[in-house]
This record gives structure tokens, sequence and C-alpha cells, in this order.
């Protein structure tokens, strides 16, 4: 893609919100027009009404890439693996992976088979895999 053709893509999608707004819905499903401070403080929203969805990052991350920035699209794309992961269990392994934390490399092990079977978030699971792996190996 040239600079140009590349500038005009960028260009015609992003910001989202300001672009095409119909496309950005929460993870409740509410339109991003939903959104605003009056509803929030008439009980309208709630915080649960902001989640990001697992398309939106998706989205996120083929603007990255078409910016140049691979990396930040790899990273948004592991985000919307994890975006339905309960908060507990992301803290779970989270908690795992800080050194000395997981009691064994099966633990580890686990926890990256459940994140590919439960939630088919293969790309997490295999930076968990690597934990475990630099585990074994002593680091």
């Amino acid at each position: 893609m040239t600079d140009d053709a590349q500038s005009a893509e960028l260009e015609a999608r992003y910001p989202v919100g300001e672009k095409q707004p119909e496309r950005v819905r929460t993870r409740s499903g509410r339109p991003l027009a939903d959104l605003s401070l009056d509803k929030v403080l008439g009980g309208e929203v709630g915080a649960g009404d902001f989640g990001i969805t697992g398309e939106g990052l998706r989205e996120q991350a083929a603007i990255a890439e078409v910016a140049g920035r691979p990396n930040l699209g790899q990273n948004l794309r592991r985000g919307a693996e994890i975006v339905m992961v309960p908060d507990e269990t992301l803290l779970a392994i989270y908690e795992l992976l800080r050194p000395g934390r997981a009691e064994s490399a099966d633990a580890l092990r686990t926890a990256a088979e459940d994140l590919r079977r439960t939630y088919g978030a293969e790309a997490m699971a295999r930076l968990v895999d690597i934990g475990w792996s630099l585990r074994v190996l002593g680091m």
C-alpha cells in the first residue's frame, strides 16, 4: 500500500467513534450514541455499558497495522481474545505469571489450556505457554 493510500484509509477509518460511530457498540450492545453523561447520571447506563467488544479491538488492531504499528495490532488482537474472560480468571493467570508465584509448570499449562478450550484465546494461551516454558528452563 502506498503512503497516500495508507493515509487515505486511516483518514476514512480513524477515529472510528467519529468517522463511523454506527460501528461502535459496547459489550452490552449499546451504540456509542447511548453513552452520555446525562444517561449515566439518569441511571440509564452503568459501568457495564462501557466495556469494549472483541470486534472493536480487532478494528483498532487493523487500524494500527495499516498505520505501520504491527506490535500494537498484535496486542489489540490478544486483548480481543480475552475481552470476555472473567476478571477473576485473568487476575489468577496474571498471578501465576509473576515470578515465583506458580507452584509448578503444570499450573501454567492448565491455565493456558483453559484459555484455549473455554475462551478460544489461542494467542493469549501461547503467551502463558511461554511463561511455563521459561519456568521449566529456570528463567
